[in-house]
């Protein structure tokens, strides 16, 4: 998959970030910033004499700005003028990290078109000194209010991303979670591992969560190769490297692919593509871990974990017999099978959501989808799947010139009529036995009906047996069956 978390993640700062605190229940804490002793001690004794709040001073911004990075608070209260680091410095400081604070100025009353400016830079309000006490616990207790809804907002948003976030892949259907824990369990051993799926399920990804997960192989290095990009002849090259001389344009000594991941992970995507001559090498390097470069005759041994991939399965190619029985048995230790997006369906708004965030133009508010076009999206095929999704969302953010995306924003491909069995053009796998194929096809349309009625029923379990013209009992065994969550259509 191709996807998982956002390129507009707050900057780390001391020892948690801004997303990392807003998970925190912010305390109701004032910090006052303030140069004048007398004027600090007296603000603080004002506000001091509500037990709900918990107030503290510091008397120059500097000395306020390494306190925000250690503590959390709610509320900055500062001067505008002060020695070493202003007030106007200490909001663009704020602003710069994205403190999870709302600032209010003090200024005296030569200073309006400061605190105007300061407004500009994100201060949230501005009194004037002196400064009348009732006036300012009205603006504070508002302040608190708005405050502490954006920490709730902020809070939501990142357990929603902790919940359904592994490595940087985000998922809540049952068969990517099944998957997720799968690679957590691999996480102690050396085995080789065989990930299954279609283009752009994120077969690439999930290699490299299983190199994170791996406390003994994350220090070292992730190297990927597409066995399908290179002809025979530069694959032995890329894979096991070569000796200065081997061929007419070696000229020096190279490493190859395996020797540059020792210690940590290969990953060897389209594995179904190698030439039967390069799987004998292989299945060599996977019994023995050892190899020679190309017109090399030392053995170089390595130490690496192999993880392939392939669109296509390796059972059928083996039984075909254009895959070898011994490689293919020796790939398939651990196999990790992919679904295409159209069967978890429960992902496309998590992911179109995040999509939308991680494209938004930079200095823009975050584009949201509006209904018609999750729609669309949520019935859609999909055949490029999540990586089709992505390029979607992305090319939707670009040519959107307001906050939300449009059904017009969409690739067009997404509003065509797609293909059905209807229309004579349902794509038919010769590899498969017709049965296999009918019972298949059989319970794609049943499951895709199913969906559409439930959609229409808004979830109704009833509602939608009625539509199909199933009992209620056999409506709810073939729910289960499909592994359909029927409360994602509640408010459809």
């Amino acid at each position: 998959m191709s996807a998982a978390t956002s390129d507009k993640a707050a900057p780390r700062h001391g020892p948690a970030s801004a997303v990392d605190q807003a998970v925190l229940p912010m305390p109701r804490r004032i910090l006052i910033v303030e140069d004048n002793e007398l004027a600090r001690t007296q603000l603080q004794k004002a506000l001091a004499v509500d037990r709900a709040l918990r107030v503290d001073t510091v008397n120059d911004g500097s000395k306020a700005l390494q306190m925000l990075l250690e503590e959390n608070f709610s509320i900055v209260l500062t001067d505008l003028r002060m020695p070493r680091l202003d007030g106007m410095q200490l909001i663009q400081e704020i602003q710069k990290r994205r403190l999870p604070v709302t600032v209010i100025v003090t200024t005296g009353h030569g200073s309006i078109e400061e605190s105007v400016q300061a407004i500009r830079l994100g201060a949230y309000d501005f009194l004037t000194k002196p400064i009348d006490i009732d006036h300012l616990r009205l603006i504070l207790e508002r302040a608190l209010r708005e405050r502490e809804l954006q920490d709730e907002v902020a809070s939501l948003r990142t357990q929603l991303q902790d919940r359904f976030s592994f490595h940087n892949i985000l998922s809540k259907a049952p068969q990517m979670l099944a998957a997720f824990e799968l690679v957590t369990n691999l996480a102690h051993s050396n085995t080789t591992v065989l990930i299954e799926g279609e283009t752009g399920t994120g077969k690439e990804m999930v290699a490299r969560a299983i190199h994170e997960a791996s406390y003994a192989r994350r220090s070292g290095p992730f190297v990927a190769i597409n066995c399908a990009a290179l002809p025979e002849t530069l694959l032995e090259s890329e894979l096991f490297g070569h000796e200065k001389g081997a061929f007419t344009s070696a000229i020096s000594q190279r490493q190859g692919r395996f020797e540059l991941a020792h210690g940590g992970t290969i990953f060897l995507d389209e594995i179904g593509d190698v030439p039967a001559s390069m799987q004998a090498k292989l299945l060599r390097v996977l019994q023995e871990r050892r190899f020679e470069r190309v017109g090399g005759t030392q053995a170089i041994e390595v130490d690496v974990r192999v993880i392939a991939a392939t669109n296509r399965s390796l059972l059928r190619l083996k039984r075909k017999g254009t895959f070898r029985e011994d490689l293919y048995y020796r790939l398939n230790v651990v196999k990790i099978s992919l679904p295409p997006l159209r069967e978890r369906v429960q992902d496309i708004p998590l992911l179109a959501t995040h999509f939308a965030q991680k494209y938004t133009p930079a200095g823009q508010k975050e584009k949201q989808v509006s209904p018609q076009a999750m729609e669309v999206l949520l019935n859609y095929r999909w055949p490029g799947n999540v990586r089709e999704l992505e390029n979607a969302i992305e090319r939707a953010c670009v040519t959107s010139r307001g906050e939300v995306i449009q059904v017009e924003n969409l690739p067009p491909d997404l509003l065509a009529p797609q293909a059905s069995s209807a229309s004579g053009s349902l794509q038919v796998d010769l590899s498969k036995p017709l049965l296999e194929l009918l019972r298949e096809t059989s319970a794609q349309l049943e499951q895709q009906y199913i969906r559409k009625a439930l959609k229409k029923a808004r979830g109704s379990v009833s509602r939608c047996a009625k539509i199909c013209g199933l009992s209620r009992r056999s409506m709810t065994t073939k729910i289960a069956e499909y592994k359909i969550d029927k409360s994602e259509y509640k408010n459809v």
